[in-house]
Formats: C-alpha cells, structure tokens, sequence
C-alpha cells in the first residue's frame, strides 16, 4: 500500500493505493480541479484510475471538486451517518457564480455503514476502517489503517487534546488512539508521526506554535474570546499565556511554557 499526500489547494488531500484499487480521501475546493488533475498527471496516474472517493466531512473546501472526479470514473463512498449531510455546501457555492461546482448525484453515491466499513476497504485490498469522529462537525469520519496511518480531515489537533477535556472532540481522538495510530495525517497541517519520544516532541512543537501566535495575538490587541476562538485553544489556556507574558517582563514562548507546566503540576 502506498499514500501519496496531494497538496493542490488548502485542503490537504490523499491518494491511497490498495493491493485492489485506490482511493481518494478528501477534495479540495471547487474549481481546483485543473490543479487536481495537473498533480494526478505528475504523478502519473490517470483521475480515472481512482476507484473511491471519501470526503472526512462536507464542507466546502473538503468536497468541492468530488463530483468533477467522480464524473471520470471515481465512485463516492459517504459513510451512513453523513448521509444527511452531503449536501451541506451546496448553498454556499450557490452564492458564487464564478467557481464552477458539481453537486453531488445522489443516486451515484456508495452508502457504506461504519460497521460495514472494513469490508468496503477489503475490495480495495485496504486493511483498515472508518470511524465516526465528530466534534469540528456531525459528520465528521477519520480513515484508520491497520499499519498506523489515520487521516482525520479537521478534528482539532492532536496537541489540543488536553484543551477539550469532557467535549466530542476529546471522544473523538481518545477513540482513535485506542486504536494506537503511528501517522497522523490533517486535513490543513503537516502529517505527524506518533508513538514515544516523537509524540512527545510533536505535542512540544506544536505547543510552542500555538503559544507564538497567541502571543502574537495579544500584542495586536485581539480580546481573548476571539484569540481563543481563532487558534482552537480553550479560554483558560490563552488567559494564562496572556496573564504571565502581561506580567513578566521579556518572556518568551519557552518561558511561558516552563510556567505553564509547573503551574499544571
């Protein structure tokens, strides 16, 4: 099996190639799909060879050019808990004259059950699942693989997971590390190896941004509720960058975390 991370838009996006067939995680917005198809063509491999199109989520910059896909061959799967959802972005478009778009066609779909999942991977000789993984919205679904890969379209970072205690989200990635990922593959960051020492120093790393901007933030004036609100951190996290880099005279990022940790302790 391999993984190809196709990154044509905003959205990033995924083309897995099982011992059976491929499949396509995730689309980018309408009117990519000339960048789609130029990317497809440098890695030589014809759209019409894509057996399955999966979309984490339906929201636009997700699904948007999914039904120009299809339109070549692909077949889209939506899992049977997003079936109300799929055409959730079609007004938005609506609004745009300018970018083309393709709604999808309801009777082309593959309705695949999440208890069903793993035999529909099976076809594509791909060892794996598909998990309902609510909380950035209800119809959120992550693709977990047997090796370790797991692609999770827009659920908050793994780094957040202690900033969303007792919420879907905190469901949501406790389910999926039940299930002992090794890669985690984002729908808008980079891809993130876990396990030991580098979950730790992906979690620091990621921490140590999140601080940065907040910070960043702060010295623009933004009120807290809207820099918690932009960064997906909890209120509580940014008041306490915000009350020690107020309070302490030239402070940076690292000693803000330093405090941080020791206030935890």
């Amino acid at each position: 099996m391999h993984i190809h991370e196709l990154k044509y838009s905003n959205t990033n996006t995924y083309l897995i190639e099982g011992d059976k067939g491929r499949l396509l995680f995730d689309t980018g917005w309408a009117g990519t799909f000339p960048a789609f198809c130029r990317l497809m063509g440098d890695l030589h491999i014809p759209v019409q060879d894509i057996d399955y199109i999966l979309i984490s989520h339906f929201h636009p910059d997700h699904m948007g050019i999914a039904q120009d896909i299809a339109d070549l061959g692909a077949r889209i799967a939506v899992a049977d808990i997003q079936q109300a959802f799929v055409h959730s972005a079609d007004s938005i478009f609506a609004k745009d004259a300018k970018t083309p778009f393709r709604p999808l066609v309801d009777e082309k779909l593959r309705i695949v059950g999440i208890r069903e999942s793993r035999d529909f991977l099976r076809e594509l000789g791909i060892a794996g699942e598909i998990v309902a993984t609510p909380g950035h919205s209800d119809d959120s679904i992550s693709l977990c693989l047997d090796e370790g890969a797991v692609f999770v379209g827009d659920l908050n970072p793994l780094y957040e997971l202690e900033l969303h205690k007792g919420t879907q989200i905190a469901e949501s990635w406790n389910r999926l590390l039940k299930m002992k990922p090794k890669r985690v593959y984002y729908g808008h960051a980079k891809a993130a190896e876990l396990g030991g020492d580098a979950a730790a120093a992906e979690q620091e790393d990621d921490r140590f941004e999140l601080v940065s901007r907040i910070m960043k933030y702060i010295d623009r004036g933004m009120e807290l509720d809207k820099i918690a609100k932009k960064t997906g951190a909890g209120k509580g996290f940014v008041e306490d960058v915000a009350r020690m880099y107020l309070t302490h005279q030239n402070v940076g990022v690292q000693g803000i975390l330093d405090r941080i940790e020791i206030k935890g302790r």
